[in-house]
């Protein structure tokens, strides 16, 4: 998806959404206390470019930018900081997650790949 010099992005492989991206360092990294200046920067001006790509290339009604930090929190690594970057749209959710922990997308990951890629800013 995108690789930066400190950081890197991914679509997440069990989506909340279609277009579900994760930004994460490669340094493994606990919490966001623990990156260095350079990794922090460069983390949110990923982010940044996450959402510009995630609107360009799917027009969501809104994005969701998150991060669960530390176990308690309900990550699913919770040793390795990352941040959820996922198009939304109104009546989105639906009673498939809720009841069968069944997620339904539109697009597979590889349609999501490449309308992100052309839609990721330069």
């Amino acid at each position: 998806m995108y690789r930066g010099e400190r950081v890197f992005a991914i679509l997440n492989r069990y989506p909340y959404s279609t277009g579900h991206l994760l930004i994460l360092p490669y340094r493994a990294v606990g919490d966001l206390e623990g990156l260095d200046t350079g990794e922090r920067r460069e983390l949110w001006d990923t982010v940044h470019d996450a959402v510009a790509a995630v609107k360009a290339a799917f027009s969501p009604d809104g994005v969701n930018v998150g991060a669960n930090l530390g176990e308690g929190a309900g990550p699913s690594v919770h040793d390795h900081v990352h941040i959820h970057v996922l198009p939304r749209w109104r009546s989105d959710t639906n009673f498939m997650t809720a009841l069968a922990d069944v997620r339904v997308l539109p697009q597979s990951l590889q349609e999501c790949w490449e309308r992100l890629t052309a839609a990721w800013p330069d």
